[in-house]
């Protein structure tokens, strides 16, 4: 059984390295269909906002006043890893393949297959029926995913 300040980081930082990176890419790759951009905004998340997420657990979890100092440094550290490993993760497909739209297509179903995944482990482990937070899950990542594409649709249309 993993320690609920590693639970905490770890299971933090896979779902908004996961949501904040397909985000960004559904929207750079609509607005500006340029590998390269939607590269450096993967590598942004992956430094910026993963330092900005385990600071805000870090600070999270100190305001609760009910954690040592080691428990509120391990959920600190385990939400900058988690959520720099996974969003790093999304770059392979984008290096890997040559069309764009199709290493979104692949980043899109790597990304919801690891939050079904960890949805169906809190659900197990909660003893509950994992379907209803599975679909919940996806249903919010999905409405982000295509918000962002429309998004970056306008952008584009709008400002180039």
């Amino acid at each position: 059984m993993m320690d609920h300040s590693l639970k905490i980081g770890f299971s933090f930082g896979l779902t908004s390295g996961n949501i904040t990176t397909l985000g960004l890419m559904v929207g750079l790759s609509s607005g500006t269909h340029s590998k390269l951009v939607v590269i450096g905004g993967i590598l942004t998340i992956a430094i910026a906002d993963s330092f900005s997420d385990a600071l805000g657990i870090h600070i999270s979890e100190e305001s609760e006043n009910r954690h040592t100092t080691r428990e509120i440094w391990e959920a600190t550290m385990a939400t900058f890893a988690s959520k720099f490993v996974f969003a790093l993760s999304f770059i392979v497909p984008v290096l890997l393949f040559e069309e764009l739209s199709t290493a979104i297509i692949i980043s899109v179903v790597w990304g919801l297959s690891l939050l079904s995944v960890l949805s169906f482990g809190i659900a197990r482990e909660q003893k509950t029926k994992p379907w209803r937070p599975v679909a919940e899950h996806l249903i919010i990542a999905a409405v982000v995913i295509i918000l962002t594409h429309y998004v970056g649709c306008w952008i584009s249309s709008t400002f180039c």
